[in-house]
């Protein structure tokens, strides 16, 4: 195999690799026999199928299958040979396979030169927490509100109830709406309706109607009543009371727990928290280590081609999650997002750099571990982790999740790091 590389820009290459056309050859005639003794054709006997049949129907898609397999096998070769450290997928175009030669050109950038990292030096705080009895009596009374229920009722209006109402404003001449009237609801008490309006609903039974004096806050949605003292008209269609049911039996069989008892769902309930927590950790842990690894070795320049894809990844992301609220026009540029992709591609780049300097390899038990952990979150375990199995893509995306832990792990345990001890409340609160 012979190898050509050039510096095209500070860090890019190009890389050109050609090799003898027999490896390709060699392999394609070895699977093109495995073939033969398992294909089945019309008009012919299993194993019996005359060899040039065989190329014929099957020759093209198994010499591109194995022209790829050995492009990628030599590439990895040819970096090893050169010593030199791939930022990224290479850029291939289609090989060119002649007089006996197979000959392709990759462009790719590499990862930047970080000098000495010193994981020691660094210095931040790592969080700390534990699931205590009280935060799974939390947890069940949040499940209990999620499964409020609203019962009709006939008496007058109290707070705590849900009261639909219908409703119209007028100021003077004007009336909103025009005509007919407009439907709302409200729990007393939440202040969902302005107070002002909300507080009088009490003592109100199905089919009063009654007028409210308000007075609307300065910047409220309507223009025209903003800031005004208006009278709104005000009708009850529905009281209703709030029922929460209480944990017994039904209610824990409701949620999978076949034994119905108590003690079995405080310890199902304790074990999503844990693995809760446990991932919330990581993530501020990961956030604090990429942080202080950034600030203090990330100043050097990074790929820029990485850096734009990682934009382009974060711009896709953005832009569904606002399509998928509703919203439109949404604009998808990589541009607000230089920033925080060269911040990413920088962590991420650093932790690759430190788990190769320290030979750190990927742990096969963790991956079991983490496997299982995401399996136990849905109904049919074993279906889940089978489908990581058989799906290289995810089993690839799965390992780089770990090794990253890992690595993360093992710069904590060398690092200056304080320990701050926090509630699970605290944990598990969003960061405004």
């Amino acid at each position: 195999m012979q190898v050509s590389l050039e510096n095209t820009t500070s860090l890019e290459r190009r890389m050109t690799v050609s090799l003898p056309a027999e490896r390709l050859d060699g392999v394609v005639g070895k699977r093109l026999q495995e073939v033969a003794r398992t294909a089945r054709l019309k008009g012919f006997r299993p194993g019996k199928i005359p060899p040039k049949v065989i190329e014929q129907r099957f020759g093209t898609q198994i010499r591109s299958e194995v022209l790829g397999e050995l492009v990628r096998t030599s590439f990895d070769e040819a970096i090893r040979q050169e010593h030199v450290q791939p930022a990224g997928n290479p850029t291939i175009p289609e090989p060119k396979v002649e007089d006996g030669q197979i000959q392709y050109t990759a462009t790719f950038e590499v990862v930047p030169e970080f000098g000495e990292i010193h994981v020691e030096q660094l210095e931040f705080e790592r969080v700390t927490s534990t699931v205590e009895d009280s935060d799974i009596d939390g947890m069940l009374e949040t499940l209990r509100q999620q499964r409020q229920e609203w019962h009709p009722v006939q008496r007058a209006a109290q707070v705590g109830d849900l009261v639909r109402v219908e409703t119209y404003a007028t100021l003077g001449a004007l009336r909103i709406p025009a005509e007919g009237w407009e439907q709302g609801a409200t729990v007393i008490g939440s202040n969902a309706m302005l107070t002002a309006m909300e507080t009088q609903l009490v003592g109100l039974s199905i089919g009063d109607e009654r007028e409210l004096d308000v007075d609307f806050p300065a910047d409220w949605r309507v223009p025209d009543l903003a800031g005004q003292s208006v009278k709104v008209t005000v009708k009850i269609d529905q009281v209703a009371e709030s029922f929460i049911p209480e944990i017994d039996e039904a209610f824990i069989k409701s949620f999978g727990v076949r034994s119905g008892k108590l003690e079995v769902f405080r310890k199902e309930v304790r074990a999503n928290l844990e693995r809760e927590l446990k991932g919330t950790l990581m993530n501020r842990l990961r956030a604090e280590v990429a942080s202080r690894l950034v600030n203090t070795y990330g100043t050097v320049e990074m790929p820029p081609r990485l850096v734009e894809f990682e934009a382009r990844q974060l711009a896709r992301t953005t832009a569904d999650n606002a399509r998928s609220q509703g919203q439109t026009n949404v604009v998808e540029s990589p541009e607000p997002f230089m920033h925080p992709a060269r911040q990413r591609v920088a962590a991420g780049l650093i932790v690759g750099e430190i788990a190769r300097r320290n030979n750190l390899a990927l742990d096969p038990a963790r991956v079991r571990e983490t496997m299982q952990l995401i399996a136990s979150t849905y109904e049919d375990p074993s279906q889940v982790i089978e489908l990581y199995r058989n799906d290289p893509n995810l089993m690839r995306s799965l390992q780089t999740r770990v090794m990253e832990e890992q690595v993360i792990d093992w710069i904590a345990e060398r690092a200056n790091a304080s320990e701050k001890i926090m509630s699970f409340a605290d944990v598990m609160r969003p960061v405004a």
